[in-house]
C-alpha cells in the first residue's frame, strides 16, 4: 500500500512538472509572439513630404496616440533607402517613385500605404510673360532633378503641349535647390521650375518673383484628369505590415488626422514644422503650407490615381521607379 502512495505521488509531481514547464513554454512562445501596438519606427523627409507628419509627431511626444511612435526625419532619399531595407525603419515617408523603386528592387518587400503629397513644382518667373505652358518656347528653364521628377513632369508637360524639351526650350540643370534659389532670388534665373518651401523662400527675398504655372494643374490638364501629378507617400516594409496590420491601420487613421490638422490649422502646423526641423522656420512653414500639396488617399484610390503617373515615369525612364511598373501587391489596402 505504501508502494502504490508513493508511485501515486510520483506521478502526480510528474504531472505537475510538465504542466509547469507546459506554462513556461507559452509563456516564451507569448513573448517571441508579435505584438499588436509595437513602437513603430517611422522617418520621414525634411521639406513637403514630412509636413503632414509633424501633428503626428506632437501627438506622440504628449503620449495621445494610440500607437508608440519613434520618428526622425533626414535630409535625403538616401537616407531613407538605407533604413528601410536595413530594418531601422518600419514606416517612412518617402517619393512616390522611390517606394516604387524599392519595391521592384527588393522584390516586393516595400508596400505603398497612402499618398501624403500632390505635386509641390511650379514655374516661378522674374516678370509676367509667362501665364501659358506654350509662352515657355524659346525659354531658358533652370531647375534641379535632372533624370529625376522635376526633369520626367516639366519633359511630360512640355511635350503634352507640342514643345520638345530638346529644342523649344533651353533646360539648365542645377545641383541643389539652394543654388537654384539664389539665381531666382538676385534675377540670374529669369525662369525656373521649383518646389515649396523653395518658392516661398525666393518670393520673401525678391517680390518681384511670381507663381506663374502650378504644375498640378498642368498635369491635369494634359492627362484629362485620368492621373494625378502624385510625388509623396507612406511606405513599409512589408514584413512589418504582415506582422502588425492592426498597428498599421491604425498609424493611417492617425496620420490621416495629422494631415487635415495640418490643412486646417496651418499656425500650429507651422510651428510644429520648426520645432521638428521639417521646415527651419515656422514663418516659412506658414506661407509654405498651403502649396505643399497635402492629401491622404489610400487603398484603391491610392492605386487608380497614381498608375497614370508611374506610367509617364516609366516611359521617361523605366529605371525611375525601379525597372518596372509596381503590380497589385505593392497598394496596401486598409480595407482588407
Amino acid at each position: 500500500m505504501k508502494k502504490f502512495k508513493l508511485v501515486v505521488s510520483l506521478i502526480a509531481a510528474t504531472l505537475m512538472f510538465v504542466a509547469l514547464v507546459g506554462c513556461f513554454d507559452n509563456d516564451e512562445e507569448s513573448s517571441s509572439a508579435p505584438t499588436e501596438n509595437p513602437t513603430i519606427n517611422v522617418v520621414a523627409i525634411k521639406g513637403p513630404t514630412g509636413v503632414g507628419m509633424v501633428n503626428l509627431m506632437e501627438s506622440n511626444e504628449k503620449g495621445q496616440t494610440h500607437n508608440k511612435y519613434n520618428i526622425i526625419s533626414v535630409s535625403s532619399p538616401e537616407a531613407i533607402v538605407a533604413k528601410i531595407t536595413n530594418g531601422e525603419a518600419d514606416i517612412v515617408a518617402a517619393p512616390t517613385n522611390l517606394a516604387a523603386s524599392l519595391y521592384n528592387k527588393t522584390s516586393g518587400k516595400v508596400q505603398m500605404l497612402a499618398v501624403n503629397t500632390k505635386g509641390v513644382l511650379y514655374i516661378m518667373e522674374n516678370g509676367n510673360s509667362i501665364n501659358s505652358v506654350a509662352d515657355l518656347k524659346g525659354k531658358t528653364i533652370y531647375t534641379t532633378g535632372k533624370g529625376a521628377n522635376p526633369d520626367f513632369v516639366l519633359r511630360y508637360i512640355l511635350s503634352e503641349n507640342g514643345l520638345d524639351p530638346d529644342k523649344d526650350v533651353e533646360i539648365v540643370f542645377k545641383s541643389e535647390n539652394d543654388e537654384l534659389a539664389a539665381l531666382l532670388a538676385t534675377e540670374s534665373a529669369k525662369i525656373a521650375l521649383v518646389p515649396e518651401p523653395v518658392v516661398t523662400t525666393v518670393k520673401s527675398k525678391n517680390s518681384k518673383l511670381r507663381v506663374a504655372l502650378d504644375m498640378n494643374d498642368e498635369w491635369e490638364k494634359v492627362s484629362g484628369g485620368n492621373s494625378e501629378l502624385l510625388m509623396g507617400c507612406v511606405a513599409a516594409r512589408k514584413e512589418f505590415v504582415d506582422e502588425h496590420s492592426q498597428a498599421v491601420k491604425d498609424f493611417l487613421s492617425e496620420y490621416k488626422q495629422s494631415i487635415e490638422k495640418a490643412s486646417s490649422d496651418i499656425d500650429t502646423t507651422a510651428e510644429l514644422c520648426e520645432k521638428f526641423e521639417i521646415i527651419p522656420k515656422a514663418a516659412v512653414a506658414k506661407q509654405a503650407i498651403p502649396g505643399c500639396s497635402l492629401t491622404y488617399i489610400d487603398s484603391n484610390d491610392m492605386m487608380e490615381k497614381i498608375k497614370g503617373y508611374f506610367d509617364v515615369l516609366y516611359a521617361a525612364n523605366p529605371q525611375s521607379v525601379g525597372g518596372a511598373l509596381p503590380d497589385v501587391d505593392f497598394y496596401f489596402n486598409i480595407k482588407q
